[in-house]
């Protein structure tokens, strides 16, 4: 282990920058952020004066920051469209990457992706940060423990009532590859699939709705959005089943009408016992001979800290990212499961489209 100075560059300063990875760097101890790239060149400026070092570069290409022999590690922030492109290059330049979810638009780019982290040696992580909340972490612990037996069935939530992201490119398919099943929706397949360590899809049968979306809503958490420009779904439901036979109900939405919300959330049932995130951490099951419900103590060690200076997911998945350069060991966050993620969401959008099942 080394107590070198980590230097960082961002690329893309909107709102995930400024609401999640910048204020957890920020926080760790020899981190330095050395450069911001955006194509709205304020954007970067005013993430540089907040953030970065007295001499921290600022450009609008994000070719200039691959020629920057300093940089260790490039936060990859932008718009979907662009994730593979510039994860790519920035592997390319010798450099680790953290891309943000989803790992990319579509399959292809996603194993693009992967190919040039294996060519390279670098290290390719994707921000599936939920994996890094307390509850996640000890159902993990859980699951790996043999607590719930074989897993053989779940269901991955990420349902929103009236919360569609009326700003930056969400609302446009173009852009982002999809609304809230490419949002939200891989959150919660993630983490569903993560406890589950199961990665080998088989078929996926998939629906998508965008009535909502192309009415519009003034009731919306973030304002009104224009139904003219709104060319994403409103919703998408899929059933996932795996070669082992489980299988996993997928639902996600930024509109809908239920009160039945939550968001990055996982329902387990196993062999021995099940476990959800509905209310709480729960895990239920039955001893001798009587049904129980337990609310664990969330409050134990964990092994994911590493160096974090607080348990909130976005510090922890930090830290975690460069505790791995420093010690050039794997990220939780493995980009082989990211890409089975984006394999099954791009299945699900193919077979809303075709209207029946895709194997996988």
């Amino acid at each position: 282990m080394t107590d070198r100075r980590i230097q960082v560059a961002i690329v893309g300063c909107g709102g995930i920058a400024f609401g999640k990875h910048l204020p957890a760097l920020a926080k760790l101890e020899g981190v330095e952020v050395a450069a911001f790239c955006d194509v709205v060149e304020t954007n970067a400026r005013k993430a540089a004066a907040e953030f970065g070092t007295a001499d921290a570069r600022v450009v609008t290409d994000y070719r200039d920051v691959m020629a920057m022999d300093n940089i260790d590690a490039v936060y990859v922030l932008t718009a979907n469209f662009l994730h593979a492109t510039v994860s790519i290059a920035a592997l390319h330049a010798g450099k680790h990457v953290m891309c943000e979810k989803p790992m990319a638009m579509n399959s292809e780019e996603a194993a693009s992706m992967l190919q040039a982290a294996h060519e390279t040696g670098k290290i390719l992580t994707v921000g599936y940060q939920n994996r890094f909340r307390k509850d996640s972490r000890y159902l993990k612990a859980a699951c790996e423990a043999g607590d719930l037996g074989h897993i053989y069935a779940a269901k991955a939530i990420a349902v929103r009532r009236r919360m569609v992201p009326t700003w930056g490119n969400f609302l446009s398919r173009e852009l982002q590859g999809g609304g809230p099943l490419i949002d939200v929706g891989t959150h919660a397949l993630d983490l569903t699939l993560w406890m589950m360590d199961n990665y080998e899809p088989k078929t996926v049968l998939g629906v998508t709705y965008d009535y909502l979306g192309t009415q519009g809503s003034s009731a919306n958490q973030w304002g009104p959005w224009d139904p003219e420009k709104y060319s994403v779904e409103d919703a998408a439901f899929a059933l996932i089943t795996f070669q082992n036979g489980a299988s996993v109900v997928l639902e996600s939405s930024w509109a809908l009408n239920t009160l039945m919300t939550g968001e990055a959330r996982t329902i387990l049932h196993g062999t021995k016992a099940g476990a959800d995130m509905v209310d709480g951490l729960r895990i239920n099951g039955e001893k001798h001979g009587r049904l129980y419900t337990e609310t664990p103590d969330l409050n134990v060690p964990s092994a994911l800290l590493g160096s974090a200076v607080s348990e909130q997911a976005a510090d922890v998945e930090a830290a975690h990212f460069i505790d791995c350069i420093r010690n050039e060991t794997q990220p939780i966050v493995k980009p082989e499961q990211a890409l089975v993620v984006t394999k099954i969401l791009e299945a699900v959008y193919e077979s809303a489209s075709k209207g029946e099942p895709v194997p996988l």
